[in-house]
């Protein structure tokens, strides 16, 4: 049942973020139109899982769930997200994140997010990407759309997402061994792939790929 003080036009909206001032400042921005309204607030991954099944409950449940990444020691909004899809599907999540690197746009929408934004965006830009995300759109504003997919005529050659992976794991120490051994692949392919990524990026060795890829926010700095 969905509340009766609310007109049929309003988004509602789940927010979920660990910063309780990062929360006040998103609300602000994001009731400043009128039309968009923060129905619930959440910490963690489980209260935000919790918050989805008593306002479904009560309400309607919320038309788009604005998450962060990071949140706390808990699972992340990454996990968070995958486990909304698998047990509340049509619940569209926007990330809205301080981290813009390839990895995690990629991690999110495999997830299931329906959109990925910087916190510098501007306001009009979230209220925008909300609504866009309540209607079903996937909103990925332009240069983190370039990162992901790469660039046209002229630029380097995109990374696919298992290069980012092995790049994430170099940036760590990983060496090819433990590599291998972590994302479940044989060794002769790790180094496939370091071959490739070395060539994509112009190095030639892990030091340098690694410095290249925190350079181009291909992984976080």
């Amino acid at each position: 049942m969905r509340d009766s003080t609310l007109s049929d036009s309003t988004l509602r909206i789940l927010l979920v973020d660990d910063h309780p001032v990062v929360r006040a400042g998103l609300r602000a921005v994001l009731e400043s139109a009128g039309r968009l309204v923060v129905v619930d607030e959440a910490s963690t991954a489980a209260e935000a899982l919790a918050a989805v099944d008593r306002l479904q409950s009560t309400d309607g449940g919320p038309d788009v769930v604005v998450m962060d990444i990071e949140l706390g020691e808990g699972p992340s909004g990454i996990e968070a997200t995958e486990r909304l899809g698998r047990s509340h599907q049509g619940v569209p999540v926007l990330i809205v994140s301080t981290y813009g690197a390839v990895s995690d746009v990629q991690a999110a929408v495999s997830a299931g997010a329906l959109g990925f934004l910087l916190k510098d965006a501007s306001a009009a830009e979230l209220r925008d990407a909300v609504s866009q995300a309540a209607a079903g759109s996937l909103v990925l504003p332009a240069q983190l759309a370039r990162r992901v997919l790469g660039g046209g005529a002229g630029q380097e050659p995109s990374l696919s997402p298992r290069e980012i992976d092995i790049l994430e794991e170099l940036a760590r120490g990983r060496t090819n061994q433990q590599i291998a051994a972590g994302l479940f692949i044989s060794q002769a392919t790790v180094k496939t792939h370091l071959n490739h990524i070395f060539g994509k990026l112009g190095v030639g060795n892990r030091t340098e790929a690694v410095t290249v890829a925190r350079a181009r926010h291909l992984i976080r700095g």
